[in-house]
């Protein structure tokens, strides 16, 4: 703790405690007590006690070897105080060393304050180094400086040291190509928990996550916002939860892998499976072998069910993300574009489908097989309300189509949700008819 550099090796403890350090002078010590964190010279000035009680008064009286006034305010001049106790060898250092012997080192409040801004700053030190080499993290940072979150989250500025490092350790391991939150959290923390809900590294990285995918603090008020989330950067909560939903994907030619036996058993059947990150850290190696084929990526569950009922066996590959892409299905997608294959996507039109493609599209183009739209742009839009399909659009469209920049502004203009059921025929005539 800061404070005045004052000798007190020189003072005769004893005799200080008993003249100084009396019950009935606290309020004088208590005063220059307050000098000193105020930065003000100690026997500088007077201070005053107004109804001093007679105890108070002769405690004075001892003090300065002479009886104080009689008027309401007794006033002791410091510089007397000291004087008594440089002249009587008690404190030859004077008056601010005999108060720190009796209180201990007394900080100066606006060194206090300067050094608490200082270690502050640095605390956010470890944010800095990472945002150097990672740059698309520096408006976090910045929000983080601005709505002083970290110290929102930490008590004091050494706890907040520690968990800015815990935070940078974190992110620079996200986006992860899939992995679960407590494996996340033991690699980089040391503590399976450390990113459980509620904790304050999780909020800290939640709230970077937010940043780097585009998200309100509404959008992680609850739990499925959350997961979404964390399984935007390839974070799922465990290996079990994380599912995705595909028919008739083609495991590698040739290899006998618990998984591949499993998708080649229910396309044999046209059957739709679910499968688990866990079943899905087992992928095989495709080696480019879906070079040239098409892989159809829809929305919701409907699309995949109806596939199977009318084509069974001879549907093309058919992924369902089920909303958000979940781990697993990102996990599937990189297995699948891996292989060569191509992706197209098809999903509800709104915002939330349209959330969901610029996924893909992001997820294919850094895999250097850019995804396509199915059946999802400004043309196939206008065709299905012409129809008169597709039900009231509540709310505004929040995100662009950079594969159509149109196809917001018709969204917004028509005010029409068209749901993947509502068009689910053509999907199917898509399907039936493969790559022609």
């Amino acid at each position: 703790m800061a404070g005045p550099d004052v000798p007190t090796d020189r003072v005769d403890h004893n005799r200080l405690r008993r003249l100084l350090g009396a019950p009935e002078l606290a309020w004088l010590v208590d005063r220059v007590v307050e000098r000193l964190a105020a930065g003000t010279t100690a026997a500088d000035g007077a201070v005053a006690l107004t109804d001093p009680s007679p105890e108070q008064r002769r405690a004075v009286e001892r003090l300065l070897g002479r009886p104080p006034g009689r008027g309401r305010t007794l006033t002791i001049r410091l510089g007397d105080v000291e004087a008594v106790l440089r002249d009587a060898e008690i404190s030859p250092d004077g008056l601010a060393a005999a108060v720190t012997a009796l209180r201990g080192p007394i900080p100066v409040r606006h060194e206090t304050a300067a050094a608490e801004r200082t270690a502050w700053d640095s605390a956010h030190e470890p944010l800095e180094h990472l945002v150097a080499v990672r740059p698309d993290l520096a408006p976090w940072l910045r929000h983080v400086r601005a709505t002083g979150l970290l110290k929102r989250h930490a008590p004091t500025s050494g706890t907040a040291l520690d968990l800015a490092g815990q935070a940078a350790r974190v992110l620079a391991a996200l986006p992860h190509p899939g992995t679960v939150r407590p494996i996340l959290a033991a690699g980089a923390v040391g503590d399976a928990h450390a990113l459980d809900d509620g904790r304050p590294l999780t909020a800290l990285v939640l709230s970077a996550i937010r940043s780097l995918s585009g998200l309100a603090a509404a959008d992680t008020t609850h739990a499925e916002g959350r997961r979404a989330a964390w399984a935007g950067v390839g974070v799922a909560t465990d290996h079990l939860s994380s599912r995705v939903l595909v028919l008739n994907v083609p495991p590698p030619p040739g290899d006998d892998s618990t998984l591949s036996r499993l998708l080649r058993l229910m396309a044999t059947d046209g059957e739709p499976v679910t499968l688990t990150l866990r079943q899905l850290r087992a992928l095989p190696a495709g080696h480019a072998d879906l070079a040239g084929q098409t892989v159809s990526v829809c929305e919701n569950p409907a699309v995949i069910s109806a596939a199977a009922d009318a084509l069974g066996a001879a549907c093309p590959p058919l992924l369902c993300l089920e909303g958000t892409p979940s781990v697993a299905a990102i996990s599937l997608l990189r297995w699948i574009l891996g292989r060569g294959a191509r992706v197209r996507y098809h999903g509800d039109f709104d915002s939330g489908g349209i959330r969901i493609a610029v996924q893909v599209f992001a997820l294919a183009a850094r895999a250097g097989v850019p995804a396509v739209p199915w059946r999802y742009d400004s043309a196939a839009y206008l065709d299905a309300v012409a129809l008169g399909l597709g039900s009231p659009l509540s709310a505004p469209v929040s995100p662009d189509a950079p594969w159509d920049p149109d196809l917001r502004h018709h969204l917004e203009t028509n005010a029409v949700r068209v749901e993947e059921e509502h068009v689910v025929d053509m999907l199917l005539g898509d399907l039936a008819c493969g790559d022609c």
